[in-house]
């Protein structure tokens, strides 16, 4: 505090009512209001303390002093690992057995992450449900966060750090990644995508991170807050086309540049420290990322998931695959074959080095993978890995399965334990695309364990 001794003439007495005016001023300008969303990189002109909670007028948050989480996404790669999914069970689609029968599933246990953990991973992205209800009036739903209390403290236990990602949410069920198969293998009404038009659902949206952010800031192996899996708007929409998209979209309840800092800013009300993690539109693929605006938040990664080529090769789900790695064909559908090798991923993955070059924010590989019997894919999975270090990005591969065998049975796709052949159902180690994962895995050298948690 600066103490001022009694004015004892004119110009005293001016200095003294300047330094009061000036003080005035600054506390005005640090207090905001509760639905005030964080500006773009080239408006905000206000920054927000890490220790500082700008929605009560300056009121200090304990910020951790053992570990600053936002130095895990910044410089060199140091988080590496996997996804997990999950979602509610709907018995009557599921039944009681292939995702479980509590409420979330598919059910992991203990030894899950500590296998994962032994192989070398210390980072795992939570893919599943957000803690509000899909349909109004959008209220919290206690056994979705039980569950996830349950899966941080076996993270926890294992040692690794998680990230909390939100696929669902008001207005918003996981069937809109399956969209194609409503009213075919699930009941149309189970697709619910209206988060995109409806004002209350995306109110509820922000209202459900600012609950979760109060709920898990003091967690110290939350290391990131990923806002929403996949935007796709303008799939929902039928456009492919960014430039499309934004000619009659920008601005509108469509557009996530206007979402996304809406809900920023109800999580730095309360939580002025974790990391926020932000994908673009067009499923956070990287062809989309330049569309995506930055806040001046300090505090923020972005993201991007990454298959491409998706279709012609990563997610080729025929037993008998049509192209492999190297290989030529058509890339670009242009009716003519392109190369596809090594330079042809340097030169897509540039867009990511170009973002970065221009916004200068830390980004992330929150999601990539293959078929585990595509030819070639562990040559593939090595260069592109080797490239995402190069660029000193976090990666976690889609996905860890859980050793639930109702659902192994049926979905092992991406369940790199069984292996390149695609009738394996059963761990074959060693196998090539794990010697891979375990390469980069063992380079992680920090871990929870590493700092104090006082």
């Amino acid at each position: 505090m600066i103490r001022l001794s009694r004015p004892s003439n004119p110009i005293q007495i001016a200095f003294c009512i300047l330094i009061l005016l000036l003080a005035g001023c600054l506390a005005e300008k640090v207090t905001s209001t509760a639905d005030t969303a964080i500006k773009p990189k080239s408006t905000l002109l206000e920054e927000i303390s890490p220790t500082q909670n700008p929605g009560n007028s300056g009121a200090s948050l304990a910020a951790p002093t053992h570990l600053d989480k936002i130095t895990l996404w910044q410089g060199e790669t140091q988080l590496r690992g996997a996804n997990i999914w999950q979602r509610v069970v709907i018995p009557e689609l599921d039944g009681l057995e292939f995702l479980g029968s509590s409420h979330v599933g598919p059910p992991y246990t203990q030894a899950d992450f500590d296998r994962l953990a032994s192989l070398g991973a210390n980072y795992v992205n939570i893919s599943g449900p957000g803690l509000f209800t899909e349909l109004p009036p959008y209220v919290l739903d206690p056994e979705v966060q039980s569950n996830l209390d349950s899966i941080l403290e076996m993270i926890r236990k294992a040692d690794m750090f998680a990230v909390i990602t939100f696929r669902t949410g008001p207005g918003r069920s996981d069937f809109t990644f399956y969209s194609e198969g409503a009213g075919d293998w699930f009941d149309a009404e189970l697709l619910r995508e209206w988060v995109w038009e409806d004002p209350a659902a995306q109110d509820a949206w922000i209202e459900m991170w600012r609950y979760t952010a109060e709920r898990y800031r003091e967690n110290p192996v939350v290391v990131g807050y990923d806002l929403m899996c996949e935007p796709h708007p303008a799939a929902i929409l039928g456009i492919d086309d960014p430039e499309t998209f934004f000619k009659n979209h920008r601005g509108t309840s469509a557009d996530w540049n206007r979402l996304y800092p809406r809900i920023l800013g109800a999580i730095r009300e309360v939580d002025p420290v974790t990391p926020v993690l932000v994908g673009g539109m067009g499923w956070s693929s990287v062809s989309w990322l330049p569309y995506l605006v930055p806040t001046d938040d300090e505090r923020s990664v972005y993201l991007v998931h990454q298959y491409e080529p998706q279709s012609q090769y990563t997610h080729q789900e025929s037993r008998h695959p049509k192209h492999g790695y190297p290989d030529r064909f058509d890339l670009d559908w242009d009716g003519e074959k392109d190369d596809f090798n090594r330079e042809w991923l340097e030169g897509y993955l540039g867009i990511i080095d170009r973002f970065q070059e221009k916004w200068l924010v830390p980004l992330a590989v929150n999601e990539y993978g293959i078929v585990r019997w595509i030819p070639g894919g562990e040559v593939f999975l090595r260069d592109q890995l080797s490239l995402f270090e190069a660029k000193g990005l976090n990666h976690a591969i889609w996905v860890w399965d859980p050793a639930w065998e109702p659902w192994t049975e049926e979905e092992n796709a991406m369940n790199y334990l069984f292996g390149q052949d695609p009738r394996s159902k059963e761990e074959t180690l060693p196998n090539p695309l794990m010697d891979v994962l375990i390469e980069y895995w063992s380079l992680n050298t920090i871990r929870p364990s590493d700092f104090d948690s006082d």
